[in-house]
C-alpha cells in the first residue's frame, strides 16, 4: 500500500514548518520504507515527510537517479554562489511545471537511517532535488519561486500535452 500525498497550493500541512526528529525508531524506519514505495510508485525523484502527512525533517531523495537516500534532519550548510534554472514540478502539485533558480552546488549534513551523521557535497540536478525536498520541511512550494504568470502558463501548456 502506498501512502496519501498530500496535494495543494494551500494545504496546511504542506505549509507548515517541520520539527527535527529526535529519535530514530521503528516508527521512523517504517514511514521511511513506505516513503520509498511511494515515492517509486508515483516515479518520483524526492520525497519529504510533510508530503505524506508528517511535518518531521526528514526527507528520501533518489541520487543520480539510481541510489535512494534517506536523509534525517538535513541542513544545507554550504552553497555555491552560482545558480541554475531548472524545470521542477512536484508531486504534491500536479501538473503544475515551473522554471526555479536553485544553487550549482550544496553541502548537506544528515543522519543516515542508523542516526550516523552523513556530509555529502551534490551538484546539478542531485542538488536541486535536494534543495526542493528540503523546501518542504520549511513550508516551502516550488510554486513559491514562480510569478503567476509562469504558473498558469505551465498549467495550460501541461493540460494541453494531456489532451493529446
Amino acid at each position: 500500500m502506498t501512502l496519501k500525498i498530500e496535494t495543494g497550493k494551500e494545504n496546511e500541512i504542506l505549509r507548515t514548518m517541520s520539527v527535527p526528529v529526535k529519535t530514530i525508531d521503528k516508527k521512523i524506519l517504517k514511514l521511511l520504507k513506505e516513503m520509498g514505495k511511494s515515492m517509486k510508485e508515483e516515479k518520483g525523484v524526492g520525497l519529504a515527510a510533510p508530503q505524506v502527512g508528517h511535518n518531521i525533517r526528514m526527507i528520501l531523495v533518489l541520487l543520480d537517479n539510481k541510489i535512494l537516500v534517506p536523509m534525517i534532519n538535513p541542513q544545507i550548510t554550504a552553497h555555491s554562489d552560482a545558480t541554475d534554472m531548472g524545470e521542477e514540478g512536484c508531486l504534491s502539485l500536479p501538473g503544475i511545471w515551473g522554471n526555479v533558480g536553485r544553487y550549482h552546488e550544496i553541502t548537506i549534513e544528515y543522519q543516515d537511517e542508523k542516526g550516523a551523521k552523513r556530509i555529502l557535497k551534490l551538484e546539478c540536478f542531485n542538488a536541486r532535488v535536494v534543495q526542493h525536498e528540503i523546501d518542504h520541511l520549511n513550508g516551502v512550494l516550488f510554486t513559491d519561486y514562480l510569478d503567476a504568470e509562469d504558473s498558469l502558463l505551465n498549467v495550460m501548456s501541461q493540460k494541453e500535452t494531456e489532451r493529446l
